[in-house]
């Protein structure tokens, strides 16, 4: 069958189109330009009759008829004068093309003399850096000209550079790390300290970006989180960094609300980064990040917490609703891990029983658990003085098989004990948090990746960086979750962190006494499972004695 050839003005109906279109965006133009005037006469009159209606209802009711009579009297006077009427509206048409006149200031048509000179310099610092003796026509040369290579800038109310597009030559190595930081080091020195810069290198045009970022909001306080179950909001950061935003409150009462863009660490079975590393000079706000993940995990799990730095700001979550232990000393921090390095094993076989039967895990074992650690090191030179086991050795079952157990791991040291921690905390934790000051040799060392801002040295508590595994390096911000029983605590966020509290269920004093029965619980179960076991077939676990299971030979970790 023939195929019949389609209609002329289908064939091509794109270019009369276009033509059209071209045809009607020019008369409309032209139009513009003609009715120019009586546009601009139209918005006047609009505005002095705004003017006008904004005069009476200003005026007191008491005087309305004097202004109505005076009005009554220029309008007589106005029609008996000879060529009144034509004068009146004469005059009523300049006032209209007036007041109708496009106000917009006049944008400059270029840098000032001080902002030229600034950017002169700025020239002329990176000429040392973006020249070579071979070029024949180089971009950057003393006394060049620097309006071929910024093609757009922005300056402050202060008279800094706010946002600037920079070009430099193909040759430059852009793709090196250290030449990089020597260009970002330098801009950041000249366009002015104690701000924040972002730098985009667009590798492919040979061009740098280099705007200001502004100030992390700081007024954030604790506050229950529109989240999903295994969500945890670490922090804060900038608009274009994530594509997800939390409706919080904000501000000293929390009067104030709007969309914060935040972010988010994802835990569980198919979280990619179980465990988290968080690290940060004395008072940058560890234990502060520490606190918010606790109340924030308690909403859905169990907490273990262990403070190695004996400061007790952890005593308010002692003997609360999902607090199983607040320990700060060897022995007590000890007995925690054991019984997590048990209770993950537990977990583990009884999920690997019900996995091999077809059934769902159990209900225990899907209850999150978490181990938080401040500061750790602090206890292994005491386990060595005394001759006892280091309590980080305790973490490898927990670090190593955490996320198909629903174990979560959290260990905040500061940046000068890095070195205590053991390899499979270093290993394991490919979360990482960095907080307080640190310069860009510190940042990369523990986040792997240096960020694509210039660090300042002064920073508010809570301030830092964090990359999520082999994601990008964001900004954070901590919201302000401040021990409640510190003096120096605002009434306001103490008041906001006792509202997140859970009940007290469980009395200080007896808080040892419960840990160990749920040791003793742990090792009945799992003495059952083993009975069970061998009563099944399956004679591993069977010949494995009670408590001294190897979950890596009893299990294997279900992929994602």
């Amino acid at each position: 069958m023939a195929r019949r050839p389609l209609p002329r003005i289908l064939s091509n109906g794109g270019a009369q189109l276009a033509r059209s279109r071209e045809l009607a965006r020019t008369a409309a133009d032209g139009a513009t330009d003609v009715l120019h005037p009586l546009i601009t006469i139209t918005r006047g009159l609009r505005r002095l009759a705004s003017a006008g209606r904004r005069r009476w209802a200003e005026t007191p009711k008491d005087r309305r008829g004097a202004l109505l009579f005076l009005v009554a009297s220029v309008l007589l006077v106005v029609a008996l004068a000879p060529y009144g009427p034509l004068l009146a509206v004469i005059t009523l048409m300049a006032a209209a093309a007036w007041q109708g006149r496009d106000r917009a200031p006049s944008a400059p048509a270029g840098p000032d003399a001080s902002q030229a000179q600034r950017l002169k310099s700025l020239y002329e610092a990176l000429v040392p850096y973006f020249s070579a003796a071979e070029d024949p026509e180089p971009l950057y040369a003393h006394g060049g000209d620097w309006g071929k290579v910024f093609s757009e800038y922005a300056f402050d109310s202060t008279g800094r550079i706010a946002h600037l597009v920079i070009g430099y030559p193909a040759y430059f190595t852009d793709g090196e790390p250290e030449s990089r930081a020597r260009i970002e080091h330098l801009l950041g020195a000249k366009s002015g300290r104690g701000r924040e810069y972002h730098f985009a290198w667009d590798e492919e045009a040979n061009q740098l970006t280099v705007r200001v970022l502004a100030p992390l909001p700081t007024d954030i306080a604790a506050q229950p989180f529109v989240t999903a179950p295994g969500e945890t909001v670490l922090g804060f950061t900038d608009p274009t960094g994530v594509q997800r935003t939390l409706p919080l409150t904000h501000g000293s009462h929390g009067e104030e609300r709007r969309d914060v863009p935040p972010v988010v660490w994802r835990t569980g079975i198919r979280s990619t980064e179980p465990h988290l590393l968080v690290a940060g000079q004395p008072g940058s706000g560890t234990s502060t990040l520490l606190r918010s993940i606790a109340l924030q995990a308690l909403h859905h799990g169990d907490v273990v917490i262990v403070d190695g730095g004996g400061t007790g700001e952890y005593a308010c979550l002692t003997g609360r609703d999902g607090v199983l232990a607040v320990e700060c000393g060897l022995t007590g921090a000890l007995t925690s891990l054991e019984w997590a390095a048990q209770e993950t094993e537990r977990r583990l076989i009884a999920a690997n029983r019900a996995h091999q039967a077809g059934d769902p895990p159990p209900e225990d074992t899907r209850r999150p658990l978490w181990l938080l650690l401040d500061r750790p090191s602090a206890f292994t030179h005491l386990a060595a003085a005394d001759g006892r086991e280091d309590p980080q050795s305790l973490l490898q079952v927990p670090l190593r098989h955490g996320r198909p157990a629903n174990v979560t791991v959290v260990v905040a040291e500061q940046l000068d004990g890095l070195e205590g921690l053991s390899d499979p905390v270093r290993q394991h934790t490919r979360a990482r948090v960095v907080l307080g000051p640190a310069t860009v040799e510190e940042l990369k060392a523990v986040l792997g990746a240096p960020p694509h801002t210039t660090p300042v040295d002064q920073v508010p508590p809570g301030r830092g960086y964090a990359r999520l595994g082999s994601g990008p390096v964001h900004r954070l911000q901590v919201p302000a979750t401040p021990d409640p029983y510190d003096d120096a605590t605002s009434e306001a966020e103490r008041q906001a962190v006792l509202d997140l509290l859970p009940p007290r269920t469980t009395p200080a004093d007896e808080e040892p006494e419960r840990l160990g029965a749920g040791v003793a619980e742990a090792a009945r179960l799992d003495k059952a499972a083993m009975e069970k076991g061998a009563g099944v077939g399956t004679e591993e676990v069977a010949e494995a004695p009670a408590g001294a299971v190897d979950a890596e030979a009893a299990v294997a970790e279900p992929t994602t």
